[in-house]
């Protein structure tokens, strides 16, 4: 523990010899990195199928980890270390799909397709058209396509978007998301939602794919989409077309609804896949006769996004293709598996340590979430997280190292400082974040989230294990087990200090977000948009992103100039994480921001 002031001034390498000496053993080095490489091998491999929640990939990486929690003599809570619990992986379409009016009969997924938020109904009703489905009483932007015409039980047939789509400031565009809109829509009445696409919205009068969007809420109407062809052949009778409605709508800007005299059976049928998985837990009780009865857990998050595709995570959604997360997040599992090692061999724990491989951290948090609702100890006695995510790609020549949640306890950053054996340290206060201690901060419980990084590999199909620095992992790994002992061994628990928000934020509608940077309004830069500042303390600054960064994409989506910066981010909400490539002296870099 920590009994001066002095700071630590050990070298990386002066660290490594240091800590092989356990209890008169020589653990050899070369040992250790190469454990770290066969776990990261094989979480990694083709194999596990890029460990998507609930697939068989999952289920054998979970046997994987406990196996490895077993061989080191840890104590296995739970079902044997495996703490199950259940969520929505994927939807699917079920097999009751239909679609007809007159002697008109329609086919799934050429014709309609419906949503995954959909609810399995029939309903036979007339379509009454309700341009973009706003209703919006803000000041001076008054727009209420429902004025005027009664919708109760009816198919309410509505455009996507919204009437000023290319202006990257519309001021519509918090009312345009579809979810928002079946909501206004069911509160007028509505007892069934079809979207369609103007050519402005989709020049190409085509589907858009069905995926989950990562939100098990469904709504008790049946929600379809359907081709524009379709859509005119419900408005025939009315003598309009999806076109001119559009382009009506635009120009005047003006709600222009209407009941088509047409009515329309149709059924939904949309399968939620509920899939099993685990946590996997396991305990090396304390030394201490008293402080045993207090917990350190020490974590990471073993899923991945499978083969990608759209409402994965994958920032290449024109690409199937296993995405094996070496480095998110087997290295990090690595790292747990190198300091239960060492602390097994070390038996200098004075409080208990709690080793966890979280699952289902890419789906949101739902592993972690579902540990803190459902923990092996009492939370109040757990004093302090440990979070590795990504830990991978430790440059050598360049060791920087990044750690949140310093603020979380007011001895956290002395700490980090006097055991620090050279890392250039980047320490971000904040016990919110994008990855399992988020879930630990909002139970006041002090956080450390130690990560080297994102790059251009994050969340795509090439961050494979032949890229990491194992090494590094390593070196890593020594430093957090430092960091965990003296914690463990301190007299007094941190003192947990509020850093971040813990409000829960509202997801109805888009937000208006922004970095909170100064681009390069001019475009003298052609490549992407060129950062001419940024505001200390606002998502940005906190992220990492300087003054002279060229943004070139955003969640993988290119970005040329201003325009496509401004309606990349109008895409977005408040509190959400999303990535943002940024060329930075000539070479690419992926920065996580949270908005």
């Amino acid at each position: 523990m920590i009994r001066t002031s002095i700071k630590f001034t050990f070298s990386l390498v002066t660290m490594m010899i240091c800590s092989s000496v356990v209890f008169g053993q020589v653990q050899s080095e070369q040992g250790r990195i190469d454990k770290i490489r066969n776990v990261i091998e094989y979480l990694a491999s083709d194999e596990l199928g890029g460990r998507k929640s609930g697939e068989p990939g999952d289920s054998l990486s979970a046997m994987y980890i406990r196996k490895q929690f077993s061989d080191l003599g840890l104590q296995l809570l739970f079902n044997q270390g495996l703490q199950e619990f259940s969520l929505i992986s994927s939807v699917e379409m079920g097999v009751d799909n239909h679609m007809s009016f007159n002697d008109l009969k329609f086919t799934a997924k050429e014709d309609f397709l419906p949503y995954s938020f959909s609810g399995n109904n029939s309903l036979s009703a007339s379509v009454a058209f309700a341009g973009y489905g706003f209703t919006i009483n803000k000041d001076t932007l008054q727009w209420d396509d429902f004025q005027g015409i009664d919708v109760k039980g009816k198919w309410v047939l509505l455009l996507k978007g919204d009437p000023d789509i290319n202006n990257p400031s519309s001021p519509f565009a918090l009312y345009a998301e579809e979810r928002y809109k079946v909501l206004n829509a069911i509160d007028h009445g509505a007892a069934g939602v079809i979207f369609t696409g103007g050519p402005v919205f989709n020049e190409k009068d085509e589907l858009q794919g069905m995926f989950y969007d990562k939100n098990s809420s469904t709504y008790d109407v049946p929600v379809l989409q359907v081709t524009r062809k379709v859509a005119d052949l419900i408005l025939e009778k009315s003598g309009s077309t999806i076109a001119e409605l559009e382009g009506y709508l635009n120009k005047n800007l003006m709600p222009k609804s209407f009941d088509s005299g047409q009515k329309i059976v149709a059924q939904a049928d949309v399968v939620l896949k509920q899939v099993n998985t685990y946590n996997i837990v396991a305990m090396l009780p304390g030394t201490d006769p008293i402080l045993k009865n207090e917990y350190l857990v020490i974590g990471a998050h073993y899923d991945h996004l499978g083969v990608g595709g759209p409402g994965s995570g994958s920032r290449v959604l024109d690409t199937l293709a296993v995405h094996n997360g070496a480095d998110d997040n087997a290295s990090g599992v690595s790292a747990v598996i190198s300091v239960a090692e060492r602390a097994v061999l070390s038996g200098s724990n004075r409080r208990s340590l709690i080793f966890v491989a979280f699952g289902a951290e890419e789906m949101g948090l739902v592993g972690s979430t579902y540990f803190t609702a459902n923990p092996p100890v009492d939370l109040k006695n757990v004093i302090a997280m440990i979070n590795f995510d990504m830990v991978g790609r430790l440059d050598p020549n360049a060791p920087a190292l990044s750690i949140g949640g310093t603020k979380t306890s007011l001895e956290t950053e002395e700490i980090l400082e006097l055991l620090n054996p050279g890392f250039e340290l980047s320490l971000s206060g904040e016990g919110t974040g994008p990855s399992d201690h988020a879930a630990f901060y909002m139970q006041d419980i002090p956080v450390f989230f130690i990560s080297t990084g994102a790059h251009p590999d994050y969340h795509t199909p090439d961050d494979d294990a032949d890229k990491l620095k194992y090494t590094g992992i390593m070196e890593v790994s020594n430093y957090a087990w430092r960091i965990i002992e003296e914690i463990s061994g301190r007299d007094e628990r941190l003192t947990f200090n509020e850093a971040g928000s813990k409000a829960r934020r509202s997801t109805r509608g888009r937000m208006k977000v922004t970095l909170g940077v100064m681009p390069d309004f001019a475009g003298q830069e052609k490549n992407g948009l060129r950062i001419d500042a940024v505001t200390k303390g606002k998502p940005a600054y906190t992220a990492g992103i300087l003054k002279g960064d060229i943004i070139t994409a955003i969640n993988g989506n290119k970005v040329g100039n201003i325009y496509d910066y401004m309606n990349r981010m109008n895409t977005f909400e408040e509190g959400q994480t999303i990535s943002i490539d940024v060329m930075r002296d000539g070479k690419p870099l992926v920065l996580i921001v949270q908005l």
